[in-house]
């Protein structure tokens, strides 16, 4: 019986776990990137570089296009503090 118990437990909290992942909205998606984008923008000026946070939706109609958009940025500006990192390692 513990073990039917236990499975049982596992099995509800995996099912709970992938529902709550697939719960996040289109509209989170969006904001969650843009605020990686704002906050990876605000670690580079703080570290002294010259920072374009703005991206362009024109087009993008979607969630999906939305958040790639912010994340084709996103890895813009992880270029930019890699590079910088690497200069302050030196």
């Amino acid at each position: 019986m513990k073990t039917f118990t236990k499975t049982a437990f596992t099995l509800l909290t995996a099912s709970v776990m992938t529902t709550a992942a697939f719960a996040e909205t289109g509209t989170e998606r969006v904001q969650s990137a843009k605020g990686g984008v704002e906050a990876l923008g605000i670690t580079l000026e703080n570290m002294g570089a010259p920072v374009d946070t703005s991206v362009n939706l024109n087009g993008a109609y979607t969630f999906d296009q939305k958040e790639a958009i912010y994340s084709a940025k996103h890895a813009e500006l992880q270029n930019q503090f890699d590079a910088l990192h690497a200069l302050s390692a030196e």
